[in-house]
């Protein structure tokens, strides 16, 4: 990647749906350059795809959280099973501490309560941390 895909995917992150003449016109390129970096940057799987961010107030997950999970065991299995909770939004394995990082969200404190309960009894969790995700800053 050089200084045009860094500047680009910076545009994108602004407004994903910003035409190609438009990001042409404020990068001070051709619209052919940039449809090309593009499509490299979509088939190299530099960009995963395209989406629509929503205001917080607007989120149909109004509870959010991360979970910080130490296993003890295989981890491999502890994925398995949570990665099948339809409150898992997202996992990712670490190092340090804790094994395995899970973004929650639910749209009732009731139903987060329980997916932590969930989680805390599967087989090889040893431990959680969790933490309610209070505001999001743009980046």
């Amino acid at each position: 990647m050089d200084d045009l895909d860094v500047r680009l995917i910076s545009r994108l992150r602004e407004n994903a749906r910003e035409s190609v003449a438009s990001l042409a016109k404020h990068l001070k390129v051709s619209r052919g350059t940039i449809q090309n970096r593009i499509d490299k940057l979509v088939s190299s799987q530099v960009l995963l795809g395209f989406t629509v961010r929503t205001a917080p107030e607007a989120a149909t997950h109004r509870v959010r959280a991360v979970t910080m999970i130490r296993t003890e065991g295989d981890a491999d299995t502890v994925l398995k099973v949570i990665r099948g909770y339809p409150e898992v939004r997202a996992l990712h394995t670490t190092n340090g501490r804790w094994d395995i990082v899970a973004e929650l969200g639910t749209e009732t404190l009731q139903e987060f309560d329980e997916v932590l309960r969930q989680i805390g009894k599967v087989r090889g969790v040893a431990n959680t941390e969790t933490s309610l995700l209070l505001s999001t800053h743009k980046l």
